[in-house]
């Protein structure tokens, strides 16, 4: 897993923004060793959270992962969306058995479709 360092060196050479104030502002602790998601995007207007998960770095959001990140943004009163996404159709078959229920999946491959884990809201907080 990245650093919170290396991760704003990558994202501010590639023109992406890291509002470290922002965060800590709506309740997310950033420090060397947060367990935060490989993208983390805030859309202020609605107050949701999207929290996203390339499977290739570190697998989807599954139940376990899940829980990390409820227990690791208990301050954060944003609602949150749990986002797996994958390269491949391929890739998201591997896995899944792993992917957490009422949770999002977006898959590359076909990036105007998404597919939702059963629960009563697609894409919004849960």
């Amino acid at each position: 897993m990245l650093k919170v360092e290396e991760a704003q060196a990558i994202l501010k050479e590639l023109g992406l923004p890291v509002d470290k104030e922002k965060l800590e502002s709506i309740g997310i602790p950033i420090t060397e060793h947060s367990k935060l998601p490989d993208v983390v995007i805030y859309d202020e207007s609605r107050n949701w959270l999207y929290l996203i998960e390339a499977v290739t770095s570190h697998g989807p959001m599954s139940p376990k992962r899940v829980l990390e990140l409820e227990e690791f943004l208990k301050k954060c009163k944003s609602g949150k969306i749990y986002v797996s996404a994958f390269p491949d159709f391929s890739e998201f078959k591997k896995h899944t058995k792993n992917i957490a229920w009422e949770t999002e999946v977006w898959i590359m491959e076909f990036p105007e479709h998404m597919i939702h884990f059963n629960g009563d809201r697609f894409l919004g907080p849960r």
